[in-house]
Order: structure tokens, then C-alpha cells, then sequence
């Protein structure tokens, strides 16, 4: 690959790169993303995110397959057919990071992309410190994501958007201990990818992946797992990384109806928000569900299977036994 700091000058009309941040290394080895800190030019400091395809893959829970590589460097393609031929549709209530340049080689992958440090969303709140308005900030950010690209067909993303995929994650399946779940799991799939409502959902809108410039203005990264789904994938995951049992339990109507309340107001006028509302409301739980079943067969324990998602899991499981 063409030198990085070679890449880097000629994009930016940059004089010279003063430093060079490590931000953090990529999922399994895979590379990273550093912060360059530049001279002149049109940008004070850029985000390289440099991705290196090992040849020995780890992974820091032993999922070290073949599966498990082909998928992460699909995602990192999908990353980069999100950033050229989508990412322009998205508007100021669903901020992003530009991506100045993408260089594509066999064994790697670049992203040259603008700092959203340097733009003022330098706030990262983590689940000690985040707060209701953060929340309510980051769906907003998904419905109007989900309404800007609903019926939007994944030419070049994940058929199926989310990382916790069930067609995806055979190995995790194989490994799940709540049996009736594991027997349940397609049917609860198939609800999501039959829904007669589809967006392009993000697929790892967790609360580490967006950032705030302040409680109220927010821009998400990672892209990695953008793919057709119900955005109640992305609603029910990012509540979960945000909030323990209590607070799931004490907010989710709160949060429900801040989230479609946004939605309606960004939703194309010739989609009938009521229809969508209706189905979506209805699939929350199997979102959620859908996300336990990956938890059961990835990492049973988490602290993300409390009550909550239990309850929830229980009441799909209901469901699909009667039908």
C-alpha cells in the first residue's frame, strides 16, 4: 500500500504530519485507527482507520474460524460500501464522519476519515455517566437514520443487517444453553426479516459508537454491520448497551415513544407512519429477544441477560409456541 503518510498529505494539502495518536486497536487484531495531527492544509487532524488482515486470526474469546474471519472482512467491505455509495444520503439529524479517501488492496483497507474530535463531538459517555437526554439524543439519531433509508435496498451491505446476525453466528448457536430459545431462534428471525417495514439499520449502535458534542448533538461511527433489517434491531441493542434492568424496565415507554415520535416527524409523508409504528411496536421484543439468543451462545453470563431481556425473551418465546 502507497505510504500512509504519503496518502495522508496529498489528500489534506497538508505541509506535514506533527504527531501521530493511537485511538484503538481493531476487534480481534485486525489493524487500527490512529488520529494524525497535521501542518497547513484543510484539516488540523484526520482518523486513519487501517485495516490489516491478518494471517493467523485471534479473537480474545477463542471464536478464532474461518466463518468468524470471512465475516469480519466483509464487514470492513460493507464499511466501505456504506462510506461511498450511501453515507451522502444521511443529513444533519444523523450525523456521520466524512470519509475524505478509501484505499482498497488485497490484504488491506484505509479509511481516511475526518475527526469528529476535531468537529466538537469529543464527548463519549460510557454507561456510568450517560445520561436520559444522551439516550433520548441517540434515538433520535436512529429514527431519523431508519426513515432516511427506509425501503432502501442493501446493494453492497449485509442482506441482513446486525453483527448478532442468526444466519451469521452458527457457531454461537451450536453453543446456547437456553434450548428453547436455541429451537425458537429461526422463527424469531424470520418475524424481523419478513417485516413488511425495512430500513438500513446500523448493526452495532451501541452507546461506544456515537459521540456527543454535547447532550444533544451526536454523530455514530462503525459501520462495519450496516445491512436491511427492522430498526427495532437498533433501538432494542442500543438500549441495552445504555442501561441496566431497572432503568430498561422504568424507561422503556418513555423511550418507545420519544423514538417514534422522532420517527414520525422524519418519515417520508407517503409512508403511513401508523402501520409502521404498529409493526415495529410489535417487534421490539423480538429485537430484544434476538439479541439474547446471540448473548446465550457467545458469552452466557452477560450482564446484559438480566431480568429484562428474560421477561422479554419469555413473552416471544410465548408467542411463537402458540402460532
Amino acid at each position: 500500500m502507497q505510504q500512509i503518510q504519503e496518502v495522508i498529505l496529498n489528500n489534506t494539502e497538508a505541509s506535514a504530519i506533527l504527531s501521530v495518536q493511537s485511538v484503538q486497536s481493531l476487534w480481534s487484531e485486525y489493524g487500527g485507527i490512529k488520529r494524525y495531527f497535521l501542518e497547513g492544509g484543510k484539516y488540523k487532524s484526520v482518523i486513519v482507520k487501517h485495516i490489516q488482515f491478518p494471517a493467523k486470526p485471534h479473537h480474545p474469546k477463542g471464536w478464532s474460524t474461518p466463518l468468524s474471519h470471512q465475516r469480519k472482512l466483509k464487514s470492513y467491505q460493507v464499511e466501505c460500501q456504506w462510506y461511498r455509495h450511501y453515507s451522502q444520503y444521511t443529513n444533519e439529524h444523523s450525523k456521520i464522519p466524512q470519509c475524505h479517501q478509501i484505499i482498497e488492496e488485497e490484504s488491506e483497507l484505509l479509511l481516511l476519515m475526518e475527526d469528529l474530535d476535531a468537529s466538537g463531538y469529543s464527548i463519549r459517555p460510557d454507561i456510568e455517566s450517560v445520561n436520559l437526554i444522551h439516550v433520548k439524543t441517540c434515538l433520535s439519531w436512529l429514527a431519523h437514520f431508519h426513515a432516511t433509508f427506509m425501503g432502501t435496498e442493501p446493494e453492497g451491505l449485509w442482506p441482513t443487517g446486525s453483527y448478532w446476525h442468526l444466519d451469521t453466528r452458527p457457531d454461537e448457536l451450536a453453543r446456547m444453553e437456553n434450548i428453547t430459545l436455541k429451537n425458537a431462534a429461526k422463527q424469531i428471525d424470520d418475524r424481523l426479516k419478513n417485516a413488511l417495514f425495512q430500513t438500513l439499520v446500523h448493526g452495532d449502535a451501541k452507546l461506544a459508537n456515537f459521540c456527543f458534542s454535547n447532550e444533544v448533538s451526536v454523530a455514530a461511527v462503525d459501520f462495519q454491520y450496516i445491512g436491511k433489517g427492522c430498526g427495532m434491531k437498533d433501538v432494542a441493542y442500543f438500549i441495552s448497551s445504555c442501561f441496566d434492568e431497572a432503568q430498561c424496565e422504568t424507561y422503556e415507554d418513555e423511550l418507545l415513544n420519544h423514538y417514534f415520535n422522532q420517527l414520525q416527524i422524519s418519515l417520508d409523508k407517503n409512508i403511513d407512519f401508523q402501520l409502521v409504528k404498529k409493526e415495529w411496536m410489535g417487534l421490539y421484543k423480538y429485537a430484544w429477544a434476538d439479541f439474547y439468543r446471540f448473548l446465550d451462545g457467545w458469552n452466557p453470563g452477560h450482564w446484559k441477560m438480566h431480568g429484562y431481556s428474560e421477561r422479554l425473551a419469555q413473552e416471544v418465546l410465548d408467542e411463537v409456541s402458540i402460532k
